[in-house]
């Protein structure tokens, strides 16, 4: 996986290549998806949701250019892959998820793996979770009709937010920057995730 579909594509970054060839991707997928679990394309989990193809994941985090020492929000935690990565890659990561099931399950299965710098959080994310803002990356699982004021409110300044936006059907990945109290966006790479649901949301 790391090596033909993320080095070879083109993902620079050597913490995020170390973070994904560490955190063992099979144990956040079905059962019945073992075999597919680090093929390059989303896997279905419960509650309608899927788990990020590994491409789309890596991309993300590269653009976040992690060091180690941030404190991270991730909107939507699905099966906790991405927030396992997270873990490895930030000081303090929160995480929010709008399904109580898919919460607690995550919440197992990160504490089973001793990934102990994870709070998982049960909430509409598109508020995002400002009791503990601010947060110096947002990483956003699930696709905004536009980017929410709630996350922009609660990005540090020199803070970095990953965000697919447009409609359902397909989206575009967005990197947004913080500086100087002004915001700005630039396009990644074309995308379709679910949607995100909430007030500021679908």
């Amino acid at each position: 996986m790391v090596e033909s579909q993320l080095r070879r594509r083109g993902i620079p970054d050597e913490r995020v290549l170390s973070a994904m060839l560490q955190v063992p991707r099979h144990e956040f997928v079905p059962a019945e998806y073992h075999d597919k679990a680090y093929a390059d394309h989303p896997i279905p989990i419960a509650e309608e949701q899927t788990i990020s193809q590994p491409f789309i994941i890596a991309r993300s985090l590269d653009a976040l250019a992690l060091n180690g020492s941030e404190r991270v929000l991730e909107v939507g935690t699905g099966s906790g892959y991405q927030a396992a990565l997270l873990a490895v890659l930030a000081r303090e990561v929160f995480s929010i998820e709008r399904h109580p099931s898919l919460a607690q399950a995550a919440e197992a299965l990160l504490s089973k793996l001793r990934y102990a710098n994870v709070t998982i959080v049960v909430g509409d994310g598109s508020n995002g979770f400002p009791q503990s803002a601010p947060f110096d990356a947002i990483l956003v699982s699930a696709a905004a009709p536009k980017i929410p004021q709630s996350l922009l409110e609660q990005l540090a300044e020199n803070g970095k937010m990953v965000i697919p936006v447009g409609p359902p059907q397909a989206q575009e990945l967005q990197l947004v920057r913080k500086q100087n109290g002004e915001i700005s966006v630039k396009v990644l790479e074309g995308c379709r995730f679910v949607p995100l649901i909430g007030i500021e949301g679908y």
